[in-house]
């Protein structure tokens, strides 16, 4: 196939210029669909989840009580050095001998300064019922999930709610930051 330059036209006439226009329109079309969120059910997709709608303003969070959870998993459970560690090297025993440890200790941790509780009181591997108006931030829903609620499925996890945190009180001036000290032996 061979182009024939003669055969464009010559000068741009309306018909050219409704064209161009509509192809631009199609290319930015993905664009304002991002920008403006138009949900999927409105622009004719089929909707997959039943996710919660994002938020309209992010709560700002800030990182103290994670650095202390941090810390504490590291004092009690040598968190930190486990993850860190490059495990390539060492044998199975030797890695269940070290995830006992970070176990155990992880454990105490929760125990201390946790109550947890599970989101749903029914057993794990139950069939249950999800009515209309559920909480999704509780249940997330996953396999072949169409139409509207209710639906009926098997609950794989129980989740978890923390019902209490009581994580210790930080004495003023201390540096969260620090999860563990370096330690000098004399």
């Amino acid at each position: 196939m061979t182009l024939d330059p003669t055969s464009w036209p010559a000068s741009i006439d309306g018909l050219h210029i409704l064209l161009a226009v509509i192809a631009l329109l199609c290319l930015l079309l993905p664009y304002f669909r991002k920008r403006s969120r138009i949900p999927p059910s409105a622009t004719g997709e089929a909707q997959r989840t039943h996710a919660p709608a994002p938020p309209q303003s992010l709560k700002q969070t800030t990182p103290e009580s994670a650095l202390q959870l941090l810390a504490l998993l590291q004092q009690e459970a040598r968190f930190i050095d486990f993850i860190q560690e490059d495990l390539a090297g060492f044998t199975d025993a030797d890695i269940g001998a070290a995830a006992r440890v970070v176990h155990g200790g992880g454990q105490r941790v929760l125990a201390s300064y946790f109550s947890l509780i599970p989101v749903r009181q029914e057993q794990e591997q139950s069939r249950i019922r999800i009515s209309a108006g559920f909480n999704p931030t509780e249940v997330r829903l996953t396999g072949n999930v169409v139409g509207d609620p209710p639906f009926n499925g098997t609950l794989m996890h129980r989740g978890w709610r923390a019902a209490e945190v009581k994580l210790p009180q930080l004495a003023p001036g201390h540096d969260v930051h620090i999860l563990a000290p370096a330690e000098v032996e004399l």
